[in-house]
């Protein structure tokens, strides 16, 4: 067994893990965040993306061990616990950007990884080039585009937007 230390939303975790653990098996299953998903297990498909010491990273290749010490961010994360959605989170609800859901939240810490690295006015070639390794097998992608860049826009006048 390894023993790992992280910060997880805010909040200081340990725990004794097999050294194959995954860092998305370890939110799911260690610390029962299971809003980040498993979907393809070869880092092909982004719904399991988290956000690193403020980057964004696929956890279904990163061992637990590998974030030894770093901050991580999920979904569960990005907004207050009893506040407000994170306007990238309001702006998928609003634009009716997901389906059955699966990816959404891979999605959306994605797009805030992109808004944070590219800034808040974001056309259409850009968000579909920067999400090229995130899969939705419902919507078609129209909406999500759409929500990026209204979450985006929003995101610039809003001040829990500037830190997750």
């Amino acid at each position: 067994m390894t023993a790992v230390a992280m910060t997880v939303n805010g909040k200081a975790v340990t725990g004794d893990v097999d050294p194959r653990t995954l860092l998305v098996q370890f939110l799911r299953e260690h610390l029962r965040l299971t809003g980040t998903h498993v979907g393809c297990d070869t880092s092909q498909c982004g719904a399991c993306v988290v956000h690193i010491d403020g980057k964004a990273a696929k956890s279904c290749t990163t061992f637990a061990w590998q974030v030894q010490g770093a901050n991580i961010t999920t979904i569960e994360g990005l907004a207050e616990p009893n506040g407000p959605l994170h306007p990238m989170q309001e702006a998928f609800r609003e634009n009716h950007a997901l389906q059955c859901g699966y990816c959404t939240p891979g999605m959306i810490m994605s797009a805030v990884d992109i808004v944070w690295r590219k800034g808040n006015d974001l056309d259409e070639n850009t968000i579909r080039h920067e999400l090229e390794g995130n899969i939705c097998r419902c919507t078609g992608y129209h909406n999500i585009v759409k929500a990026i860049a209204a979450g985006a826009k929003a995101m610039e006048k809003s001040p829990m937007a500037k830190t997750a």
